[in-house]
């Protein structure tokens, strides 16, 4: 077994994968086809230019070179383990345009959920393909700290590989699109009922759309709990 907690976590992994110009591949390859879905499922969960979006382990903005010409000037904030990836897809993914529309100060390194420098008002949280690469107890820091930092959201939206049932849990999980999800290291998967208790403890409302992302991913939709 690895002794990091995912690939990414590995010190040499993102300077490697930047020196060798993958910063696309470094994220699991498909750019085209995951950005694309990333998008259409952002505007069909009422995602509109007025809207101020907080995309969480944002990367080399795959989201983001789709999403910042379609949001208002300044409304995209972006964090990532790694600064220097989102800097690069700033650099590379960008028009000249894109990047007059989204200051380099609203993309953050943020290791670790501490959300550090960001504001306090969103209309959206996006975290899509992060707690699949972190063990299980991320997901509930994940969720705690998004619910504690951002005290207005309409949506916090985030994806996860689920197991069928604690006994399967245990086993490697086939998903839909064909990964294969451990419980003990990357890609990780859990229980649909640790996503409702960790978004309760966070003070949350979840719901878990039945349709399933690229390489099976189950998109999940949170609200404050009123």
């Amino acid at each position: 077994m690895s002794s990091h907690i995912s690939p990414y976590h590995a010190p040499d992994f993102i300077p490697d994968a930047l020196a060798r110009g993958h910063h696309r591949a470094i994220i699991g390859g498909r750019w085209e086809e995951t950005g694309n879905i990333q998008m259409e499922m952002l505007l069909a969960e009422g995602l509109q230019p007025r809207h101020r979006l907080l995309d969480i382990g944002c990367g080399p903005l795959r989201t983001g070179c789709r999403v910042v010409p379609f949001l208002n000037p300044g409304n995209y904030w972006g964090t990532d383990l790694s600064r220097d990836l989102i800097l690069k897809g700033y650099a590379s993914e960008l028009t000249e345009s894109d990047r007059t529309r989204l200051p380099r100060s609203q993309l953050i390194g943020d290791p670790d959920f501490s959300l550090p420098g960001l504001p306090r008002d969103f209309d959206y949280v996006l975290c899509f393909a992060v707690f699949t690469h972190l063990p299980l107890n991320h997901l509930r820091r994940g969720l705690i700290r998004v619910a504690q930092h951002v005290t207005r959201f309409e949506k916090f939206l985030f994806t996860v590989f689920l197991a069928p049932d604690a006994q399967a849990a245990l086993a490697p999980v086939r998903q839909p699109d064909g990964v294969v999800t451990h419980d003990a290291r990357a890609p990780y998967h859990v229980l649909a009922e640790d996503v409702h208790h960790f978004a309760w403890q966070a003070g949350l409302d979840v719901q878990i759309r039945p349709t399933r992302l690229p390489r099976g991913q189950a998109l999940c939709v949170a609200t404050r709990r009123s």
